[in-house]
């Protein structure tokens, strides 16, 4: 079973920035990755922080939903709460399908990335003020087997390639 990671990752690395209430959210707005996040992650299993889902205030339609998180009293309708990562693919995992999508935060990524068997990262040609960062990984363990090109358009502050690493 593959093991993805999906993020949109900005020149310099950043992924988010926390609004005033600490809340996590995205420094841009680009319809098209929106898109191409909902495409690739509909009908599977997603796994992310506690932060992220409550940015997102509420699970994500047609997915099988996993929180991992250290508050052991967090509740969230829709979604299974787990404290470890290993938790979160084992419950994954009873989704029964071919993938599996870790979707952020900063930490989640950190902590998947050395069992993650692909990466689809929009790799966005712009630097970005914020506050979290994709880890740092060895791109040498990685092969790119994809990338699209997307211009910056009157939709798109900024140009970005859709791209996809498989591990070596």
């Amino acid at each position: 079973m593959k093991i993805s990671l999906i993020a949109a990752v900005a020149q310099n690395g950043m992924i988010g920035r926390n609004k005033p209430d600490g809340t996590p959210d995205l420094p841009w707005h680009l319809p098209d990755d929106f898109a191409f996040f909902k495409r690739k992650t509909s009908h599977h299993p997603i796994i992310m922080g506690r932060k992220s889902m409550d940015a997102l205030g509420k699970p994500l339609p047609n997915r099988t939903n996993i929180v991992i998180t250290r508050q052991t009293d967090y509740e969230m309708p829709g979604a299974t709460c787990v404290t470890t990562l290993d938790d979160a693919l084992t419950e994954a995992r009873k989704a029964n399908t071919d993938e599996i999508f870790v979707i952020g935060g900063a930490e989640i990524y950190a902590l998947s990335l050395p069992v993650a068997t692909t990466l689809y990262l929009t790799e966005i040609h712009r630097d970005y003020d914020g506050d979290t960062r994709f880890p740092n990984f060895d791109r040498s363990q990685w092969r790119e087997t994809a990338r699209t090109p997307h211009p910056a358009d009157d939709r798109h502050e900024a140009a970005f390639d859709f791209v996809t690493y498989e591990r070596v």
